[in-house]
């Protein structure tokens, strides 16, 4: 393996410098990397390429104030059907997280433009060798090939024509398609040839499976519409969409051929190395640390916490294969958090998010490395004993019991099972585990509801909101109709449908806000509103139930919102804005929304914080913000663009798209955020904003519940009326309360106290009359006994007093309660050694349907009650004189 120079000319940061700087000098507009979370888009787990954040503008749902665009995209590929997470760390250039370099066409530019400034970025401005570069173009892509062949000027010879080679017409490595309808068109690849040393053949070729020429480029022309019956209509307004590779472009910049091996990673690979006391810089397993520390920081930046469901399930996977990996190192305190600080160092640059939140990507990974440290070395002995005696196989049962108890994902299962060539049982694993692999599979509650046919998405015009001025608007045409998912005519009363209109008041459930209910009526016709969702971002569907008449497309309809529901609602929307601030001022700049909910009764609003709040904090955020309402600052409202909006102090919520103009929230100079919701006038029309409970959803992550409005006082109402109750109770006023809970409290221990004095003389008095029926065994007293009304604790001190008076003895003591009988043995003076009281325990109890054990002079354990019992204590003569040798 070559060795990359210790200042290479072609740095990462360069690169992903000069690709935008090329683009922008041709007249692309930069975008910035999209969140590794997709924005309202519940289809996808991951954005795990380039063209997801551009994704509604080539299905023609979104228009940009732009047509030609750049960006360098952060990607992860570990989770659904894009999941390279196996093979990270064992090959060259797989990655969990990857960035990917892209320009883009949206109906401006073509194959012209692109194909001649892909070549003179790689050959003019990196000053790649042409006669390394070979192309594919698809095999009827004519105008492709001569614009190589003519314009470039590239061989014949290196532009391989590429056919349908998966099964199916179009079907190929040169043609792209984003469904199996809608936008699509052929594509060339550039490929760079490491040279003859390298095995492998050209792409097409039977061994392209080599790595001597290695795809570095992607230019994808959008040019059809797919239509049902497979048929390509061409598009309006040709695309072009493209992507490459920044870690396996570096490579070749830097004349390496493993992606681990460029500056980038060597820096993570030398300070992982550092911190596990690893001298071999070639070992793979600093290879999947420096690869996850990548993937796990971004997650955790793009609001990602480990969790057992979901994206925070995937992200605790990649984290505890990491932490595997140190183990396998000999590594047993917490190490991955402190390589943090060397990948902000590195990319901090260009993506400034991940310095910002460098303490909280620290402190959720260290909080993740001791909760796995106390399983991991249990669970690695399980594992051990699983395979020994497996036969080739890990059995699905003990997969499942390894994630179940020990906390292993079962692809860290696999991963250990394939290094010692073991197999794991999936199918067996997937029927143990049905339930959790519901659960996690959840990626979004309204994956398949809000999805609209695409042949609806390209006829309509995104909805007109009219709900933040009115509540009541008519003359509104019905534009869609959606019966079972599909679109129709018209429905008919007793029908349940999604109806979109061309405008609306009606709020569409998005950043946590519920969606508005009401009714849509015209002459003889009424529409029940029971809940209105976002359909592909920008189109609101009403959902409900045709309550009489027949509704038709093209109806006009009057809306109607209801609006003490969605009074009720905007005060705690509002207020969950005050309550973001005033966690931050308290707790500290870690704090970050991680979901919310926003009801007509309450809030809920998920948070990043380590550690439950105490009374204080709490009292004092609430605090906080009940002064904000009383200040009845103006809730003002701002239209502005992105960067705009964040100069202006704004903060993004968790899991929202955004796009280039958006609305900002400013209560005051106490709280600004990004919120498309609805919202009070004034910080004064919330009332009063009460705390009704703080706890934890999971690992770094808080959650509180509050009221507003009516519903605060209501709960204060309830309170007081509890506390009127309990004063009466106590035979107090409700001032007295603690005074009175006090004293009851002290006498309560008062009288346990003389309660625990009387057990003991009474179990005195037992015990010593107990020692006299202890009967002689070769020397030894043996006592088997059962005494009414003890628990294990009067037992054992009942056990300790006998041994002291019957000085050498075996003991055993039994009290029973609620058909579960307890035991305790000891063993004293000559007898010990001899007779063993974990034997001897373990021996009754085994009687009993139950089990117990401990040390050699004193065990206990447990069972049944019954006549068992009582034969098993008659045994204990015969059972001690055995161990005695003495015979029965």
């Amino acid at each position: 393996m070559s060795s990359p120079s210790q200042s290479p000319e072609f740095t990462t940061a360069r690169v992903r410098k000069d690709f935008l700087d090329f683009f922008a000098s041709k007249g692309h507009t930069i975008v910035p990397s999209a969140p590794l979370v997709p924005g309202n888009d519940p289809t996808l787990l991951f954005t795990n390429s380039g063209m997801v954040q551009f994704k509604d503008v080539f299905l023609g749902a979104e228009k940009r104030s732009y047509v030609r665009a750049a960006d360098v995209q952060r990607c992860l590929r570990a989770g659904g059907k894009h999941n390279d997470l196996d093979s990270v760390g064992y090959t060259a250039r797989h990655h969990t997280f990857f960035e990917m370099l892209g320009n883009w066409s949206f109906g401006d530019y073509f194959k012209k433009e692109a194909i001649a400034w892909s070549w003179e970025l790689l050959t003019k401005v990196w000053g790649l060798a042409p006669e390394r570069l070979l192309v594919t173009v698809y095999h009827t892509d004519d105008e492709s090939y001569d614009l190589w062949h003519e314009m470039i000027g590239l061989p014949a010879d290196r532009i391989v024509r590429i056919g349908d080679n998966k099964g199916a017409p179009y079907a190929s490595d040169n043609f792209w398609q984003m469904a199996d309808t809608g936008p699509c068109g052929p594509c060339t690849e550039i490929f760079y040839d490491h040279g003859e040393h390298i095995a492998g053949g050209p792409p097409g070729s039977p061994d392209e499976d080599g790595d001597r020429y290695i795809e570095i480029w992607n230019n994808v022309f959008m040019q059809f519409d797919r239509q049902p019956d497979g048929t390509l209509v061409p598009l309006p307004a040709p695309c072009v969409d493209t992507g490459m590779g920044l870690e396996r472009l570096v490579a070749v910049l830097q004349h390496v051929h493993s992606n681990y091996e460029i500056d980038l990673f060597q820096a993570l690979i030398r300070k992982a190395a550092e911190l596990t006391g690893t001298a071999d810089l070639e070992n793979k397993s600093l290879r999947v640390i420096a690869d996850h520390i990548r993937a796990c920081s971004f997650l955790i930046v793009d609001g990602v916490l480990p969790s057992n469901e979901g994206r925070g399930y995937v992200l605790r996977r990649i984290i505890r294969r990491a932490l595997r990996h140190g183990w396998m190192l000999g590594v047993r305190q917490p190490f991955f958090h402190k390589l943090v600080g060397t990948l902000s160092e590195l990319m901090g640059d260009a993506y400034p998010e991940l310095p910002a939140a460098r303490e909280l990507v620290e402190r959720a990974l260290k909080a993740e490395e001791e909760r796995f440290a106390e399983t991991l070395d249990s669970g690695m002995k399980i594992f051990d004993e699983v395979a020994a005696r497996s036969k080739g196989t890990i059995p699905g049962a003990d997969a499942f019991r390894l994630y179940d108890t020990y906390g292993f994902p079962v692809d860290l299962t696999a991963d250990i099972a394939r290094e010692r060539g073991l197999s794991v049982d999936m199918a067996g694993f997937e029927a143990a585990m049905e339930h959790q692999r519901e659960t996690a599979r959840a990626a979004g509650k309204f994956a398949s509801s809000t999805s609209l046919p695409a042949e609806l998405v390209a006829q309509l015009q995104p909805t007109g909101f009219l709900g933040y001025e009115q509540l009541d608007a008519g003359g509104l045409q019905v534009v869609a109709l959606l019966k079972d998912g599909a679109p129709v005519q018209a429905i008919a009363a007793g029908d349940e449908a999604v109806v979109l209109l061309d405008r609306t008041p009606f709020y569409a459930e998005s950043g946590g806000q519920v969606g508005d209910t009401g009714v849509l009526a015209e002459q003889g016709v009424e529409f029940d509103v029971a809940d209105t969702l976002k359909f592909a971002g920008q189109f609101h569907g009403h959902v409900g139930k045709l309550a009489k008449g027949t509704l038709k497309l093209g109806d006009h309809v009057v809306a109607s919102v209801d609006a003490a529901r969605r009074a009720a609602t905007i005060l705690n929307h509002s207020a969950t804005h005050l309550l973001h601030a005033a966690l931050r001022e308290v707790l500290g700049t870690h704090v970050q929304q991680k979901g919310s909910l926003v009801a007509p009764d309450k809030l809920r609003f998920d948070f990043s914080h380590f550690q439950p709040m105490t009374a204080q904090e709490l009292a004092e955020v609430e605090r906080r913000v009940n002064a904000q309402v009383r200040a009845n600052d103006e809730a003002e409202v701002h239209q502005m663009g992105m960067q705009e909006a964040l100069d202006f102090g704004a903060m993004a919520l968790f899991g929202e798209k955004y796009g280039e103009r958006v609305r900002v929230l400013r209560m005051g100079d106490f709280s600004t955020e990004l919120c498309g919701g609805t919202h009070v006038r004034r910080t004064g029309d919330i009332g009063l904003f009460k705390i009704v409970s703080e706890g934890g959803v999971s690992a770094g992550v808080r959650r509180i519940e509050a009221v507003t409005g009516q519903g605060a006082l209501d709960y204060v109402d309830g309170e007081e009326a509890r506390l009127d109750e309990a004063a009466a109770l106590l035979g107090g006023s409700p001032a007295d309360v603690v005074d009175k809970i006090r004293q009851l409290a002290e006498r309560q221990k008062k009288l346990e106290r003389e309660l625990e004095s009387l057990k003991a003389k009474a179990a005195s008095g037992a015990t010593a009359d107990l020692a006299g029926s202890a009967v002689d065994v070769a020397g030894v007293k043996v006592l088997a006994a059962r005494l009414e009304g003890f628990d294990a604790k009067a037992l054992r001190e009942a056990v300790d007093r006998l041994k002291q008076q019957l000085g050498d003895t075996v003991v055993v003591l039994a009290g029973a309660s609620d058909g579960k009988a307890a035991l305790v043995a000891g063993v004293n003076g000559s007898a010990t050694g001899r007779v063993k009281a974990g034997e001897l325990l373990a021996h009754i109890a085994g009687q009993i349907g139950g089990k117990g054990g401990g040390r050699p002079d004193l065990a206990q354990g447990g069972g049944e009650d019954g006549p068992a019992l009582a034969s098993a204590l008659q045994g204990v003569r015969e059972w001690v004189a055995r161990q005695l040798g003495t015979g029965a």
